[in-house]
């Protein structure tokens, strides 16, 4: 059963689309790439429409949001029986923090270690996957408003030699917005991640950025940079590295003394080259080939790096995500590219953009809200936000098979944040 916390929370923003993950099986590419579950809002079109307006991404002045579309009541129950089907996907925990003007709430359900039989905790930590390309946009754009970069002139400019010479120009928004067309990462010695077990055995693997970016130097360009929107984790390597390369230092270091230490985000780290979790913490865990359930928590993050390493909490995403949202680490201007879709493109399976500089967006019962999703290995999470922030939300989850099934607990947890 999921329990309910209704103490005081901290009042912030977050959001994330929910998306389909890669499965075991899909090889050694995604080792750069965790990008399906952002990616995946094309298995959930049928239920979300993505509505906002896209407006060009460099050029007039931001438009006013419409006027949200009134918010039905918080359906304690309906929320708690969707947290609690612990079986569709197979989920070993999972959490959910509800917080805004239009009602809050905390509950759980399953355990946060099957050895002990540990509860979750409201301060668990939890590998938050992709949700950390929001912290790595947000720095990004921080230093594009002090005048350190020009967010459409080419990276190139920035990181020259990283890319091949015979790759045309890419910018930074293209980057940030996912429309930089780069090529898929070849797949000639990287490891098998085929199975379970694979996992398993390269699960301490390290990786460089330098590495990560190699994986994609030997291919043609998939479309011309701007023409089209796919969602690629390279391009938050890519990002991570323009901030180290600007800044003169680590680009964990930098988040953490732009955002994480300003905010009082003290559960949110970057593990670099550890592979444990330190302190109280969820542990995620991946069924094998045999039946049996293997504790995948520990796992060299290396291979995620700047699209996908962070830990993090309920409590700190929200915190983070309502500073974000209220202008409180960027002036509106540059907070507004987050929020715009890049203009006359569209999905390369010709569904709309759905990407802004750092966000994406998705509409459910006519109820749009911006943020991320995020997976690793045993975890999956979105953060998520209406613009007015009356309605918030931070789910994290450990579904036991890294595949589309994961789209069952998102889809239905939206649905019952939003259904009248």
């Amino acid at each position: 059963m999921a329990s309910d916390m209704t103490s005081d929370m901290t009042s912030d923003t977050p959001f994330g689309t929910p998306s389909a993950s890669p499965s075991p099986s899909a090889g050694p590419a995604h080792l750069s790439r965790r990008a399906v579950i952002g990616a995946a809002v094309a298995g959930a079109a049928a239920l979300a429409v993505i509505g906002p307006t896209r407006t060009a991404a460099a050029a007039s002045p931001p438009t006013p949001p419409a006027p949200p579309a009134p918010l039905p009541p918080l359906d304690v129950t309906a929320l708690r029986t969707a947290l609690s089907d612990l079986a569709h996907p197979e989920v070993t925990g999972a959490q959910l923090r509800v917080t805004g003007k239009a009602g809050r709430w905390y509950g759980t359900a399953g355990v946060a270690d099957r050895t002990s039989g540990r509860p979750i905790d409201e301060h668990d930590t939890f590998r938050i996957g992709s949700i950390t390309k929001v912290f790595v946009a947000t720095v990004v754009l921080q230093l594009a408003s002090e005048h350190r970069l020009v967010l459409d002139a080419p990276v190139q400019r920035h990181l020259p030699g990283v890319l091949p010479s015979a790759f045309p120009p890419i910018s930074v928004t293209q980057l940030l917005n996912h429309t930089s067309g780069l090529p898929d990462e070849s797949r000639d010695g990287a490891p098998d991640l085929s199975t379970p077990e694979g996992i398993a055995r390269h699960r301490y693997d390290r990786w460089t950025p330098e590495q990560l970016v190699a994986l994609i130097s030997r291919g043609p360009m998939k479309f011309t940079p701007g023409s089209k929107q796919e969602y690629r984790g390279i391009n938050y390597v890519l990002l991570a590295l323009l901030i180290e390369r600007l800044t003169g230092r680590h680009y964990g270091e930098v988040i953490a003394d732009r955002i994480l230490h300003p905010l009082g985000l003290r559960r949110t780290s970057l593990p670099g080259r550890d592979p444990r979790i330190h302190g109280p913490h969820v542990h995620g865990y991946l069924r094998m080939t045999d039946g049996s359930l293997l504790d995948i928590t520990a796992y060299d993050q290396t291979s995620a790096w700047g699209e996908g390493e962070m830990i993090s909490t309920t409590g700190d995403l929200d915190r983070f995500q309502t500073a974000l949202f209220s202008g409180t680490l960027l002036p509106r201007p540059v907070l507004e590219r987050m929020f715009t879709l890049p203009d006359g493109v569209r999905m390369v399976d010709g569904s709309p953009a759905r990407y802004g500089a750092g966000l994406q967006t998705v509409t459910m019962n006519g109820i749009t809200f911006w943020g991320k999703t995020g997976e690793r290995y045993g975890y999956a999470s979105f953060m998520i936000a209406t613009r007015d922030q009356q309605r918030r939300a931070v789910l994290a989850f450990n579904p036991t098979h890294r595949d589309a099934t994961q789209l069952q607990m998102t889809l239905r947890v939206g649905e019952a944040l939003t259904k009248g």
